[in-house]
């Protein structure tokens, strides 16, 4: 069984399929985002269908760049042989 779903993530063959898969748990997302009660949302930014995704996407991006930036103009990153 949990080679199977090995397969399925890591092998070129079932490309598409994990493609297909993800625009369909990415559509249901979305689809549920617009049934949820915002009633009790605080800011305007809350009532926004999406705003979730789109801060944690946006977040996630930030936390990319600002790695990538310190690892390698901040010093923390190493030649592979440094300790040689």
């Amino acid at each position: 069984m949990i080679e199977r779903i090995v397969d399925f993530f890591g092998d070129e063959t079932y490309a598409i399929r994990r493609r297909r898969l993800f625009y369909l748990v990415l559509a249901l997302i979305v689809v549920a985002d617009f049934l949820v009660s915002r009633e009790h949302a605080e800011y305007l930014w809350e009532r926004l269908p999406g705003w979730s995704a789109v801060y944690g996407f946006g977040s996630c991006v930030i936390l990319i760049f600002v790695s990538k930036f310190l690892g390698h103009q901040g010093g923390l990153m190493r030649r592979e042989d440094y300790y040689d």
